[in-house]
């Protein structure tokens, strides 16, 4: 595939992706909004609103993903690992056009993540001092 190609599939993406956030927005409105409810409908529309959102959060990475890609192709170096500068490889950007990391990054980053997931959160509690 050409750069140019690259390029149009990215503009694509983009459009997707905004189209789609724009319809998940009005959806969560849409929920919230409706005749008299009682507890089990509240209780629905707070599930529906919640999915809606946690979904438009993944479609608002991938969009400001596919925009940095945008970004490498104007800067000339697209194509390129963010990470090591090594080439992507060309059946990863056929698959995921935006991608950053060639594939042994990727996994580097993927077992980053995962193990900060696995720490466990730490909360800490301050002792207030009666005076």
């Amino acid at each position: 595939m050409k750069l140019l190609d690259f390029h149009l599939k990215l503009l694509e993406k983009q459009s997707e992706c905004q189209s789609g956030l724009a319809a998940l927005e009005k959806a969560a409105l849409r929920a919230g909004q409706g005749a008299v409810r009682d507890s089990m409908d509240d209780a629905t529309v707070s599930q529906g609103t919640s999915e809606a959102l946690e979904e438009a959060t993944i479609v608002s990475q991938t969009l400001e993903e596919v925009q940095d890609a945008l970004r490498r192709v104007d800067a000339g170096i697209y194509g390129l690992c963010t990470a090591c500068g090594r080439e992507i490889e060309p059946a990863r950007l056929e698959a995921v056009c935006w991608a950053a990391y060639c594939l042994e990054d990727q996994q580097k980053q993927d077992r980053l993540e995962e193990q900060r997931q696995a720490q466990p959160q730490t909360v800490r509690f301050t002792q207030e001092v009666a005076s």
